[in-house]
């Protein structure tokens, strides 16, 4: 090969790699978001390819926008790093192989050939450097562990810091800003953002604010099998744990009912002995555990009252609030009213109730209190719309519990049609089909249009509805978010209430 035909062939790979290099860089960012959305988890990773095939593979990206955006984290910068490093190797070996061809036509043929097997091998990639990136991560996190753990022990033992851990299928993240609101006027409180429940959202929080002037850090605690509260736990030594409720969430990772209750009962199997356990005895599952419970314990709810160590009674629901009296075993009773909708709110509220009075607050001040709190964001939030339209925001992680209390309260509402806007619920594992046909069946009975987000996904909803001889001209099925927005504009009007009931991440989208 003559030096002309060389230096011809080695610009016509330069433009070849950068061109290359665009479309990877691009669609490794695109990767790294859905990755980091399935908390870079290659499992979930995984299932998220065998069922988004087409996104996956596809050499460019089709979105242009996200409601989950990526978020370069240091641990993100690291993936991505190591990522474009493995095609940098790879592209490198072969480039040299090619330019040993003697044969131009053949060397453009491979260089064409591995460009798009390059292209076609991201998801692969992806996995591959996020398990070489693992032991180091590990690393990583330990010592954020350690240091956070310690200083938990540290602020304990100098300035007597109280520490609130709160678990549950549902109901924890609501607990948790209840709780704030309701002792962040007679104690100075820590309290952990948004679903800030994983041990290095946890660390975060507790290296970085979490400081000596502070009397209760309350510390929500998430998990996805057993074990993981245990990890939790260890990290926050709590001397209160709640169990919120126990349904039927993640069952794609949990598998079964027992094994959410097992991993659950972690936070009271890590309380000391002196330690106060509070539960939900409403809960059927929850109630089995606290009665199988040594510690202190605390139970509250809305039934069978002689059982009950706080609860409400005499509940009025309205489309604007609640009403009801607060019955203290040892203390009394007293009229409440709260902004929150429906009976659910009450008894996320009597959490919260149990803990202040707990930790010393009078009915009068608790009864202040419960006047003060506001609905969490995404969480039967009441908004008014354009247009005197009225939405109720339900859109954080649905479960069958959640979607039957967030249709009650739609059904509170006398004026105007009402409209649910819902892609169903996920993570459910084999149940998830029946219980996706019978809210369908609820929805039935409360609602005058569905808008359905996802045609596949949906399907069991619309059977549901159907068979429950729902109009089938106001069962609106569409493939995103922005479509269902475009619709209801065209049937809603003053006065309708506006129900968005879940809203899937990114990951999710068909």
């Amino acid at each position: 090969m003559d030096k002309t035909k060389l230096i011809i062939e080695f610009v016509v790979y330069l433009v070849a790699y950068i061109a290359w290099r665009v479309l990877i860089t691009a669609k490794a960012k695109y990767h790294l978001n859905i990755i980091q959305l399935n908390e870079y988890n290659n499992n979930k990773y995984r299932d998220w390819i065998k069922n988004n095939f087409s996104k996956a593979y596809s050499p460019v990206n089709e979105k242009t926008d996200s409601k989950t955006p990526l978020v370069m984290t240091d641990r993100a910068k690291r993936l991505l790093a190591t990522y474009l490093n493995i095609y940098r190797g790879l592209v490198t070996v072969v480039i040299l192989a090619i330019l040993c061809f003697t044969n131009y036509r053949i060397s453009i043929y491979a260089g064409i050939i591995f460009l798009l097997i390059a292209l076609f091998m991201q998801p692969q990639m992806m996995i591959v450097a996020n398990a070489i990136n693992l032991p180091k991560e590990k690393k990583i996190n330990m010592g954020f562990y350690t240091s956070a753990q310690e200083k938990i022990r540290r602020l304990k033992a100098e300035s007597g810091l109280k520490v609130i851990g709160i678990t549950g299928s549902f109901g924890k993240t609501s607990v948790k800003f209840f709780t704030s609101t309701m002792l962040d006027e007679k104690f100075r409180v820590q309290n952990t953002p948004s679903s800030y429940n994983t041990p290095m959202g946890l660390s975060k929080v507790i290296n970085n604010e979490l400081d000596s002037s502070r009397e209760i850090f309350l510390a929500e605690l998430g998990a996805y099998k057993p074990g993981e509260i245990h990890e939790v736990a260890s990290l926050v030594q709590p001397d209160i744990g709640v169990i919120t409720a126990i349904g039927p969430t993640h069952m794609q990772m949990y598998k079964t009912i027992e094994n959410i209750m097992k991993t659950k009962y972690e936070l009271i199997e890590d309380l000391d002995e002196n330690g106060t356990a509070i539960f939900n005895y409403d809960n059927k599952y929850v109630r089995e555990l606290a009665d199988k419970t040594t510690k202190k314990t605390i139970r509250y709810g809305t039934k069978d009252f002689m059982k009950l160590d706080y609860y409400a009674k005499d509940i009025e629901v309205s489309e604007r609030g609640s009403t009801f009296t607060l019955v203290s075993k040892e203390k009394g009773s007293i009229e409440c009213t709260t902004k929150l909708l429906g009976e659910h709110s009450v008894q996320n509220l009597l959490a919260s109730v149990a803990i202040g009075m707990e930790l010393g607050m009078s009915l009068e001040e608790v009864k202040d209190r419960i006047e003060k709190i506001e609905s969490v964001e995404h969480r039967l939030n009441l908004i008014e719309g354009q247009g005197g339209v009225i939405v109720i925001d339900d859109a954080f992680n649905s479960n069958p519990v959640g979607f039957r209390a967030a249709l009650k309260v739609l059904s509170q509402f006398k004026d105007g049609k009402k409209i649910i806007v819902t892609p169903g619920m996920v993570e459910l594992g084999e149940m998830e089909e029946e219980e996706n046909y019978k809210v369908g069946k609820e929805i039935a009975k409360v609602c005058d249009y569905a808008i359905l987000v996802g045609i596949k996904r949906t399907e069991p909803i619309r059977r549901g509805l159907l068979d429950s001889k729902f109009d089938e001209g106001r069962i609106i099925s569409v493939r995103s978010l922005n479509d269902a927005t475009s619709e209801l504009g065209k049937i809603t009007a003053p006065r309708d209430v506006v129900l968005f009931e879940n809203d899937l991440p990114d990951s999710y989208e068909e």
